[in-house]
């Protein structure tokens, strides 16, 4: 386990996960990682999970956004 302690080592798996994955993707595999992590800690420890925040629904707005040309493709 040494090994990943290194800082340069850790910057490496960063970069190819960053070319593998995309700078999009990241966060949202981050988060679900962080929340499966926390979810196994709990169901290990006995604790119960925290209710799960309600978000706000999305206000509408009359004007739509177009797809950029990255999008449509």
């Amino acid at each position: 386990m040494g090994y990943v302690s290194n800082p340069v080592h850790i910057a490496v798996l960063l970069l190819i996960a960053l070319l593998l994955f995309g700078g999009k993707r990241l966060p949202e595999i981050g988060r679900s990682l962080g929340t499966g992590m926390r979810e196994f800690k709990d169901s290990i420890s006995g604790h119960a999970p925290p209710e799960p925040q309600q978000l706000a629904p999305p206000e509408t707005t009359a004007s739509v956004a177009q797809p950029t040309e990255r999008e449509t493709v």
